[in-house]
């Protein structure tokens, strides 16, 4: 039997590879991680973009991703990275994106990629955790007992089964802020405390609703209905001040 060889086509070469940095808002944090490759690629060729592709029998976009968060978080710090064959300015390709993609689908920043450390910039997470019906002090006291204790285990449903994993260690802060107030069903005000964390990434990720299991291992914290939970920033962490810097800089100031 023949071996079976890919065709013969002209690939373009990648001359230009542009890091996006994106937002998912609204009712589209709903959207799965595949969702967005869809759509991103249906921007890519609204937008008329000159983007690389892969040789072989099922050639595919120069397209990856980083980190994405899990469906149903609402995030304004995603990215991705395309490879182009015509050099283009990296504005015009957040605006040419932006304007091709779905509102709630926002692509807020882009740079040229100078550097091939990107992925190892990405060290943690900064999240916002609203928690609608729970008081200021019920998560300051869970928020304590968090701290009080040097290691909690957790188990999340993964692909390879059932993983039990420490979800402490990895959190270097989490702080409650001031309280807010929100609408319940009714249109009523209630109130709604608010966790502000930030999580190293480790092997086993450590996911917001894997700290609100810890805080119910904790301090038996059961938030009345689901939390609304956002992604501020992802990128390096600086351990004197537990803050989560802009990992795009180094190619900027390339």
């Amino acid at each position: 039997m023949a071996n079976r060889r890919p065709p013969e086509r002209d690939v373009a070469p990648v001359v230009q590879r542009i890091r996006l940095k994106y937002a998912r808002r609204g009712r589209l944090r709903f959207s799965s991680h595949r969702d967005f490759q869809r759509a991103l690629e249906r921007a890519i060729r609204r937008a008329r973009l000159p983007i690389g592709f892969s040789a072989g029998f099922s050639p595919h976009p120069k397209i990856s991703y980083s980190n994405s968060a899990p469906t149903g978080a609402a995030s304004e710090a995603e990215y991705a990275e395309i490879g182009l064959t015509t050099q283009w300015d990296p504005e015009a390709v957040r605006s040419a994106l932006d304007e091709a993609l779905p509102q709630g689908l926002d692509v807020v920043d882009a740079v040229e990629a100078r550097s091939s450390d990107f992925a190892q910039r990405l060290e943690a997470s900064h999240w916002r955790i609203e928690l609608p019906g729970v008081d200021r002090d019920t998560l300051i006291a869970a928020r304590d007992a968090f701290w009080a204790s040097d290691h909690i285990e957790v188990q999340r449903m993964a692909k390879s089964g059932l993983r039990t994993f420490d979800a402490r260690e990895p959190v270097v802060r989490l702080d409650v802020a001031p309280e807010a107030e929100v609408a319940d069903a009714t249109g009523q005000g209630q109130p709604c405390a608010i966790l502000d964390a930030v999580v190293r990434h480790v092997t086993m990720t450590v996911r917001p609703d894997d700290v609100l299991a810890a805080l119910r291992r904790v301090a038996d914290l059961e938030p009345p209905v689901p939390p609304r939970v956002t992604r501020l920033a992802q990128g390096p962490l600086d351990s004197a001040t537990c803050t989560v810097g802009d990992p795009l800089a180094p190619d900027r100031e390339v």
